[in-house]
């Protein structure tokens, strides 16, 4: 006969069970139950970036048939610098490391963050199974949409800052003539390059912010249209700022691409606008006096295929003990 099961692992399948969705189709837990599976998604988000930072650390030194290696895609903006502008070795185009564990703990770090992003869908389908089970079927529609955008932009983003970055490098050390040569450090350049892949990433997000702004009605198409120049120039000092080293190569780059991306969000708020305003004009809305109540559905939504928890009394119960 087998034996039973030890308290603890009774208590652990216990509540795997209770966080399956058959046996709780509508996703409710306790506090505590809660804070239980936070740490478990934490943990399994953490396990995807330290996994993938392991791969990216082998990367870096390791070209994968077609694909170059990490190291490679990092140092080739240096080494398109021309030869007479910057300091090479005997082995020819290298970063300078000038403290010891330097090159280890840039490996490292790129290692990361090249994990990171690789392995992005793990540790974002992790954030999402959390906070998913609190939202409706609507709500879930319009998260993921904006997560599928949001991932797109900040790829683009990205992929323009490398595009610009060696002309950026050119540009600022051809200054100086024939008086400098440029002799990069490893862990500035590295520093510098990712500041600069985050900051375009994270600033590409601003038309899916007037979107979604305009979405949900605090914004409107005339009053992005009403504040267009003086957003456009706000967007201007906002990349002489925001690029690391000021250098103005840069700055255009980002300032010319967050001008077009914003005047985009601006004609989809003017579409999404124009099409409200034909469907209030079809219900008769807009023939509504400001002290007359529109004719809204006002009964309260409930969550999709919510199961009936039934009471002593035979009755369904309106609370229970979940967050």
């Amino acid at each position: 006969m087998a034996e039973p099961a030890s308290g603890n692992g009774a208590s652990r399948l216990s509540k795997r069970r209770r966080r399956s969705r058959r046996a709780n189709p509508d996703g409710t837990m306790t506090l505590i139950e809660h804070i239980y599976e936070f740490r478990r998604r934490l943990g399994i988000a953490m396990l995807a970036v330290v996994i993938g930072g392991i791969i990216g650390f082998i990367w870096f030194g390791t070209k994968i048939g077609p694909i170059p290696s990490l190291g490679d895609l990092v140092k080739d903006p240096y080494c398109a610098i021309p030869p007479e502008r910057r300091l090479d070795s005997a082995a020819g185009c290298r970063l300078l490391q000038t403290v010891p564990f330097e090159a280890f703990m840039t490996q490292l770090k790129v290692g990361i963050a090249a994990g990171a992003v690789l392995l992005s869908p793990a540790w974002l389908y992790q954030i999402w199974a959390f906070i998913a089970p609190g939202l409706y079927s609507k709500e879930r529609k319009y998260a993921l949409t904006f997560v599928g955008f949001a991932s797109v932009l900040f790829a683009g983003g990205a992929v323009l800052a490398y595009i610009l970055f060696p002309h950026a490098l050119q540009l600022l050390m051809g200054f100086g003539q024939d008086a400098f040569v440029t002799a990069l450090t490893a862990d500035k350049y590295i520093s510098f390059l990712l500041s600069l892949l985050i900051i375009f990433g994270i600033s590409f997000e601003l038309p899916l912010l007037v979107v979604m702004l305009n979405r949900v009605g605090v914004v409107k198409y005339v009053q992005l249209k009403k504040w267009r120049r003086g957003i456009v120039f706000a967007l201007f000092v906002f990349a002489a700022f925001a690029t690391p080293g000021s250098d103005p190569f840069s700055m255009l780059g980002l300032a010319g691409a967050l001008t077009v991306l914003f005047e985009i969000a601006v004609q989809l708020a003017r579409i999404h606008d124009r099409k409200k305003d034909r469907e209030r004009h079809d219900e008769g809305w807009d023939q509504l006096a400001d002290d007359e109540a529109a004719p809204f559905d006002y009964t309260p939504s409930t969550v999709d295929d919510e199961p009936s928890t039934p009471t002593a009394s035979g009755g369904r119960s309106s609370t229970d003990d979940v967050t």
